[in-house]
């Protein structure tokens, strides 16, 4: 399309990570995402939500406008949560779009050399890679625990002198006392073997909730599974997506792939509704690679959330009992993305004692997305504030969750209001109940 006067065509969309046209003009602009985008919610402005987004797509597309730091903002903002997915009456896929459109940001971009090299070593040189990111894990580890931290905390000094950094080190999540590592493990199934399966250990979580994925493990075991754990996996490529890296996102899907496929498994398991997402969608992101366009699709299919996949295997009830009473917040990337809703409701409404009670907002975003408590920690915390007041209704013990990011998003808004309230994976009540009607069996 032709460009208008005053508009440099380098500005406009460009190259194959370009948004595609057949999904950019699905959008009939009717408006019912609106109600259903957080970022609208908050501000009622039209340019902050997905109706709005699209149509400045639309306008670069056209070459109306150019990629400007004005119109890279209210594309930033958007915290890729895809509630608009669900809302949409004309199945736009605007995961996609937001997807591609960041990588044709990502060129555009206005950074200096140390915003530059911050982001490429942080995204590039560690996220990928699992010993790096342990090693700095290892010294976070160690900056909470031998007293630097709370020295650090009661002097007020980086309040003073850094208040941005302060706010982000106050949210900062407790590195996890054990790690979970892949490093080629089997777990026998528990009883009778029901499936054999893989299970990704992924890059953040193995680390802060390495506890949390043992849980899951057993979890698996308990139901009959028989687990593996497949060396050479990596990261699944979902934060460099999210900030327009495809490339790397690419690499990172086909290694996956390949190690996958290698350990001859039924099922891929994920514990993380993000990488979940990330990974049944390969076959998008590898739809013009002539090696993995079709393997990527078949790999796709093979990739089943733990609450998806526990109810459909079925799941055995436990039978011992726990009191509490729970509320859960629906992940982004597992209710939007995935569309599911109802397996981790029906996991924690099967545990005898429990007192399950919905929560008001519980399909809107935390406000975590990814690298969004970074990158925006002020609209971030404006989001998550929206959540906290929801939950004080609820007067629940637990608030369930089933991502990383979202459990770490709501344990601070937890300890920000100093709630006497704990915030688990619905896997995690799931193996406790398993835990003590084994005690309970034990003391018969």
């Amino acid at each position: 399309m032709s460009t208008q006067p005053g508009v440099d065509p380098s500005l406009l969309f460009s190259g194959p990570n370009a948004p595609e046209e057949s999904d950019l003009y699905k959008c009939v602009h009717c408006g019912f995402c609106l109600q259903a985008c957080p970022t609208y919610i908050e501000t009622g402005l039209e340019t902050e939500s997905p109706r709005g987004r699209i149509a400045l797509m639309k306008a670069v597309n056209e070459g109306r406008i150019g990629i400007t730091d004005t119109v890279i903002r209210h594309w930033d903002l958007c915290i890729q949560c895809r509630a608009c997915e669900v809302a949409c009456p004309s199945g736009v896929p605007y995961g996609n779009l937001i997807e591609a459109t960041m990588a044709q940001v990502a060129d555009h971009r206005k950074q200096n050399i140390v915003q530059k090299g911050a982001a490429d070593l942080s995204l590039k040189r560690i996220v990928p890679h699992q010993r790096r990111l342990q090693a700095l894990m290892s010294l976070t580890k160690l900056y909470q625990r031998s007293g630097v931290q709370a020295l650090l905390r009661n002097s007020g000094l980086l309040d003073k002198l850094m208040p941005s950094m302060a706010a982000l080190e106050s949210s900062m999540p407790e590195v996890s006392s054990t790690y979970f590592k892949a490093k080629g493990q089997t777990v026998a199934a528990v009883g009778e073997k029901r499936a054999r399966v893989a299970v990704l250990s992924g890059c953040i979580m193995p680390l802060i909730n390495g506890p949390e994925m043992d849980a899951a493990v057993r979890v698996l075991a308990r139901n009959g599974c028989e687990i593996v754990v497949p060396k050479g996996q990596v990261c699944c490529g979902a934060i460099n997506s999210h900030v327009g890296d495809l490339d790397t996102a690419r690499k990172l899907a086909r290694r996956n792939i390949d190690v996958f496929t290698d350990a001859g498994v039924e099922y891929v398991v994920i514990a993380s509704a993000g990488c979940g997402s990330r990974m049944k969608e390969y076959g998008h992101l590898l739809k013009d690679d002539s090696e993995y366009a079709e393997r990527s699709h078949i790999f796709s299919y093979t990739v089943k959330d733990i609450n998806e996949f526990l109810v459909e295997l079925p799941f055995d009830p436990p039978t011992a009992a726990l009191d509490y009473r729970v509320t859960y917040q629906d992940s982004c990337h597992l209710g939007n993305a995935q569309r599911i809703t109802a397996a981790p409701r029906q996991i924690l409404r099967s545990i005898q004692g429990v007192e399950f009670v919905e929560l008001p907002n519980a399909g809107q975003c935390c406000g975590a997305g990814g690298t969004y408590t970074i990158t925006e920690r002020d609209f971030s915390l404006r989001v998550l504030n929206s959540k906290m007041d929801a939950f004080e209704t609820t007067e629940a013990d637990v608030l369930a969750t089933a991502n990383p990011g979202c459990l770490m998003q709501l344990q601070f808004g937890v300890q920000d209001r100093k709630l006497d309230a704990k915030v688990k994976y619905v896997t995690d009540l799931l193996d406790e109940a398993y835990r003590l009607e084994e005690l309970n069996s034990e003391n018969l």
